[in-house]
């Protein structure tokens, strides 16, 4: 075990960890359009995109995520980049690695292939595996301290992208699924349990297991669903990583209603609830982040 991922260990063993916010309506904020491939500014904007880690990290984060949630093969196909999986993967984790330095660890962000596998859909499980091992390693090669899977639906899928991570050497894997709240309770799209659910990505060898994103939550709801995950975790740390409120279009912008005040105010409630990693999904800021951390032990 590497002397970063072993302080990681042992820091998480002692308290929470806050994680840092959205990505991606930072950098629309700076320029990206909606729908555009936020992974190619790792080459060509890279001072933009270390301008949002640099905002997390003064806000206080405990990690930083990288620019490469859209970074498979598939993903990257729809802006013409399919070939420059490593170059995109490698510089996105070197962006924050930059950024990060002995402050903050690094997790390779890997989301959704963008797609369905059979029978669902066309996409084989053996393709698939290979699209989210070649990100992963190019996520640790560009310096990456650990994994991070996230807006999971499918349990297939993000068995396959735990594995995959750890085939390539990731000795520390996050995996999150997104749930939303149905008749019957916190389901995923595919109609999983949070039991369910978790115990696909456990058996798969998750070190960090829970949720983020979610489909119309309220914070009360999030708080509702972190203990649902601790209970179905199996003694594994849990992160939960809610967004600012649910979406709405307002003059061609989307806008998300939670506040910093808010959004920090419920983070003694995750952590009482048993969430041992907090940050945020879509919506929250460097401002979020930073009102949580006044919040937050350390």
């Amino acid at each position: 075990m590497n002397s970063r991922i072993k302080k990681l260990r042992e820091t998480l063993a002692l308290r929470p960890l806050l994680g840092d916010g959205a990505t991606g309506t930072q950098l629309q904020q700076l320029g990206l359009a909606p729908g555009a491939g936020g992974e190619l500014w790792n080459v060509d904007h890279p001072d933009r995109v270390q301008s949002v880690h640099q905002a997390y990290l003064d806000a206080g984060s405990d990690l930083l995520t990288t620019n490469t949630f859209g970074g498979t093969s598939f993903v990257l196909n729809g802006h013409g980049a399919s070939a420059r999986v490593t170059e995109l993967n490698e510089a996105g984790a070197r962006l924050a690695r930059e950024i990060a330095g002995d402050q903050a660890w690094v997790l390779g962000d890997i989301g959704p292939f963008g797609g369905m596998l059979e029978p669902f859909g066309e996409a084989q499980p053996d393709e698939v595996a290979i699209a989210f091992r070649h990100q992963a390693k190019s996520l640790l090669d560009g310096g990456a301290d650990a994994i991070l899977i996230e807006t999971m639906s499918d349990t297939t899928e993000a068995e396959i992208a735990v594995v995959a991570a750890k085939d390539v050497g990731a000795e520390f894997v996050v995996a999150t699924f997104t749930f939303q709240q149905s008749s019957v309770g916190f389901r995923t799209m595919m109609g999983t349990t949070v039991a369910e659910a978790l115990a696909s990505i456990i058996a798969a060898g998750a070190d960090v297991v829970g949720a983020n994103c979610g489909t119309e939550l309220s914070l009360d709801d999030y708080v509702k669903l972190t203990t649902e995950i601790v209970a179905a975790s199996a003694g594994r740390p849990v992160i939960l990583q809610p967004n600012a409120g649910s979406p709405r279009l307002v003059d061609g912008k989307i806008c998300y209603d939670e506040s910093a005040t808010e959004f920090a105010a419920a983070a003694p409630r995750f952590l009482a609830a048993g969430a041992s990693i907090v940050g945020g999904c879509c919506g929250s800021t460097p401002e979020h982040i930073a009102t949580m951390r006044a919040r937050f032990p350390r």
